[in-house]
């Protein structure tokens, strides 16, 4: 689509990654523990997820994922500062952001695309506090939420990175995140672990 099956190495050698965050509604499970289950116990950077799950149901994502990737897995926590190597997923209910002093804050505003949390919340929040060390990624799901904070993320100095809507399982997301602004890589799910072990290489 745009050049974006090149190998990645030559364009992010030179940068250093201090985050990744990630998100995904419907068709999100599996295409989350496809991509996440190739990334070693030692990878650097915390990852953190919104995935869109009903209000009232308590989640299991942390014990889904933790029996499946190698990663320490769980659930954020209000107050919590992140941790290297941790893959932690937003509780339901509440929207996460993430503070200046790289902890979590949970929120009960009105839910964002008629989600809550949104993944929005979470990339505007990530982009204003890590700027160009963020990497924001976006996965297969059925409304918008998620490409405006994607957009932030660009225009903030950040990298993005954008599921095929050719490759998604509902292309919506996708698609919405293409129609805001031009990602520095759109790829199929086989394709990104390469450039998720770019992000954790340390830079020439």
């Amino acid at each position: 689509m745009n050049g974006s099956f090149l190998d990645p190495a030559p364009r992010l050698a030179d940068r250093r990654f201090d985050a990744l965050v990630v998100g995904a509604s419907a068709g999100g499970v599996q295409a989350m523990l496809e991509l996440f289950a190739t990334l070693p116990a030692s990878y650097r950077l915390p990852v953190v997820v919104v995935l869109h799950l009903p209000e009232e149901r308590h989640s299991r994502l942390a014990e889904v994922f933790q029996a499946r990737v190698a990663l320490r897995v769980k659930e954020a926590e209000d107050k919590e500062t992140l941790s290297p190597g941790v893959l932690y997923f937003a509780a339901p209910g509440y929207h996460l952001s993430i503070e200046q002093d790289h902890s979590f804050s949970f929120s009960r505003e009105e839910p964002f695309h008629f989600s809550r949390p949104s993944i929005d919340f979470l990339f505007e929040s990530a982009a204003d506090v890590y700027g160009e060390a963020l990497a924001g990624l976006l996965l297969t799901g059925a409304n918008d939420d998620g490409a405006a904070g994607l957009a932030w993320i660009k225009r903030r100095g950040g990298l993005t990175l954008v599921q095929d809507p050719a490759d998604a399982q509902v292309p919506t997301m996708p698609q919405a995140a293409l129609a805001r602004h031009r990602p520095d890589f759109i790829l199929p799910l086989r394709a990104m672990p390469s450039v998720l072990a770019q992000l954790d290489a340390a830079p020439c």
